[in-house]
């Protein structure tokens, strides 16, 4: 698995394209200006993800998952800490829900940011790449980050991961999210063609 420095920026680009359009989403959604950082992209092998890779230290982690399909197949997944993802909520539903009530508004509101976040990445990606993708309708859940994790690397179709960290900033809560692509060999081959085919053409 190699890729080049150009497509690696290009990568980058790609997705730091689509956290803007994802921030002006979201920023509607919570009536105040939120930030995305400039995405952190990695690659990985499933078996070498684990929580200290994703930078994600907590008790119990949200998980975002939808499944995109088009020229090369990819499954996407946003993770949170549970408690960020408990502020988010807070900050999209306003004074009106009291904080021990956020839970039970906690997948709801989690899969339309999820759907925000995933879907603004992937349509950055399918411009920029002339493509298409449909993707699934986002699934929420929450468990021990040894559960989130392994659920994410069970599927021995898919062994390769592509990793972007992300932090996200509401007022002035930071929050850590971490995307997770995750990728069969061949289609990781595709997107390099694909992004090959980008970068000769800038």
């Amino acid at each position: 698995m190699t890729i080049t420095a150009a497509q690696l920026d290009a990568l980058t680009e790609i997705f730091n394209i689509g956290a803007g359009r994802a921030a002006s989403s979201l920023s509607d959604i919570v009536g105040d200006e939120v930030l995305l950082s400039v995405p952190r992209v990695e690659f990985y092998r499933a078996h070498e993800v684990n929580a200290k890779v994703l930078s994600l230290s907590s008790a119990r982690l949200g998980s975002v998952k939808q499944k995109f399909r088009g020229p090369f197949n990819l499954t996407a997944s946003l993770l949170f800490t549970e408690e960020r993802a408990l502020e988010i909520v807070q900050e999209m539903l306003g004074s009106q829900v009291q904080k021990e009530d956020l839970v039970e508004y906690e997948q709801e509101a989690m899969c339309e940011v999820g759907n925000i976040i995933l879907n603004a990445c992937l349509s950055a990606m399918a411009d920029m790449l002339g493509i298409s993708f449909e993707s699934t309708l986002p699934e929420y859940s929450s468990a021990e980050p040894d559960v989130v994790i392994e659920r994410l690397v069970a599927d021995a179709d898919n062994p390769l991961m592509l990793v972007l960290h992300i932090n996200m900033l509401i007022e002035k809560r930071r929050s850590q999210g971490t995307l997770i692509f995750w990728l069969s060999s061949s289609s990781l081959q595709e997107l390099m063609l694909h992004l090959e085919q980008f970068v000769s053409r800038i």
